[in-house]
């Protein structure tokens, strides 16, 4: 009896040593020295062949038409005289040059039917709230949290869902979690211990490989697959590393090749627990959420990090938010104020595996996690654009309007005028109060008050 409980000791022994070996062959190291095996791209072009034939399958293909149609359907029975495959049909000029056709020099009580066409077009279907939930799939990818819950409309197509669930939360959802346990308590354990060296170049250079390992590692728990581009641009110490904002994600995956200081609002909870950690190895610029009203204080400290050449880059968002991966949206001007050199990255996830943005006013930072460990995997793009300064005579709004619009143009994304603080926040007055300034000045450049109209 005893034999056979040594004997099963050592064949678990065994086992765990062996499994010890393959983590350290197969994740630890390719992480530390930042190679890849090429077990991600096998593994994303397995999935890709998948959805090919699943959507090419004649037994499945009907049920995927049908959710195709039915999320248009949805979107027609909204208003079915105005929307076409759920995108109204806006026109492309603006106030001034579409009442200048209407108009006969003066003011027309026409022009009401102009407003009033934009506010109904609005409420049907306005160009920012739909930036604030999940992007929509034009076929399945096996995850019913993207299609409405239509993944039972055929028994086949039930069967081969069934079969992802029993993959993502069985096989792949297990395998993450200790990944990522291991990754925290990694970060945690080895900046503390960095955090106790002497400033200089020997804790520098550690605090960099530590956050680029657990970075490396961070990704790996998702199954991330990420192609970085033009490398030759990337952001140096001494400037500002500015990008679109989908995800938490991003900071994880611009910190696998490459080190930041972050700027941004102090959290409780477990993004709390990962700032302090950070914080005892790296400085970064963070605020209490009282300090981040006052701009003066947030560019003071900026400009005081970026006048030190030896000091990281540093990164930051300037929507504010998390935006769903189509468009972005207004750049805050505070970054853009302080000087030095612009480093804009464009950022672009593929949402065929799983969806990366984050909608912080339906699902919480636990449950967002848990959706990305049960997702297939987290591919995406980057791209390192070109260093911009500000030109003589800009000011601020138009320089980040300028580097914004090259950031969208490289990731296929489209350009909003509007403040992604609209995800929580009414339309401020100044909007309105924009807009009727530009019907008042059309009325009077168009000499109505010399007629003896009045505005």
């Amino acid at each position: 009896m005893e034999e056979n409980t040594e004997g099963h000791g050592f064949a678990e022994g065994k086992i765990l040593f062996i499994w010890t070996i393959l983590f350290v062959a197969l994740v630890l190291l390719p992480s530390v020295f930042r190679v890849s095996l090429g077990i991600a791209h096998f593994y994303v072009k397995i999935l890709i062949t998948m959805f090919e034939k699943l959507h090419e399958c004649p037994k499945t293909e009907w049920a995927t038409l049908q959710i195709e149609e039915g999320v248009k359907k949805q979107k027609a029975m909204a208003l079915e005289n105005l929307i076409s495959t759920g995108i109204i049909q806006r026109e492309k000029t603006s106030m001034e040059e579409e009442l200048a056709g209407q108009r006969g020099g003066c003011f027309n009580l026409a022009d009401v039917i102009y407003f009033f066409k934009k506010g109904c077009e609005a409420v049907a279907e306005d160009e920012v709230t739909q930036r604030f939930s999940s992007e929509e799939l034009v076929s399945w990818n096996l995850l019913s949290r993207t299609n409405a819950n239509l993944h039972h409309v055929s028994w086949q197509l039930t069967v081969v869902w069934v079969i992802g669930i029993l993959i993502r939360y069985c096989l792949l959802m297990p395998f993450r979690i200790c990944l990522a346990v291991f990754t925290i308590l990694l970060l945690i354990s080895t900046t503390t211990v960095v955090g106790q060296f002497p400033n200089g170049r020997v804790k520098h250079w550690l605090a960099n490989q530590v956050q680029m390992i657990c970075a490396t590692l961070g990704i790996r728990c998702l199954s991330g697959l990420v192609h970085f581009h033009n490398r030759e641009n990337r952001p140096q110490e001494g400037g500002i590393c500015v990008a679109n904002h989908t995800s938490p994600l991003d900071v994880l995956i611009l910190a696998s090749d490459g080190c930041y200081s972050l700027v941004g609002q102090t959290h409780g909870g477990f993004l709390g627990l990962i700032q302090k950690s950070c914080m005892q190895a790296t400085q970064h610029v963070l605020f209490e959420r009282s300090e981040m009203k006052d701009r003066h204080l947030v560019r003071k400290k900026i400009r005081e990090h970026i006048a030190d050449k030896a000091k990281l880059p540093i990164l930051i968002f300037p929507e504010g938010t998390c935006i769903n991966n189509t468009s972005v949206m207004m750049f805050k001007k505070g970054s853009f104020e302080v000087g030095g050199t612009i480093h804009p990255v464009a950022i672009k996830y593929d949402p065929r595996f799983g969806d990366a943005f984050w909608n912080s006013t339906k699902h919480s930072m636990m449950t967002y996690i848990f959706n990305m460990l049960t997702s297939w995997a987290i591919v995406c793009n980057v791209w390192y654009l070109p260093p911009m300064v500000k030109e003589e005579e800009e000011d601020a709004v138009r320089f980040a309007n300028r580097v914004k619009a090259v950031i969208a143009a490289r990731a296929g994304m489209s350009v909003l005028p509007w403040d992604g603080g609209l995800k929580r926040k009414k339309v401020k007055e100044s909007f309105k109060e924009e807009q009727q300034k530009k019907y008042c000045q059309l009325v009077i450049e168009n000499g109505s008050v010399g007629n003896g109209n009045v505005c």
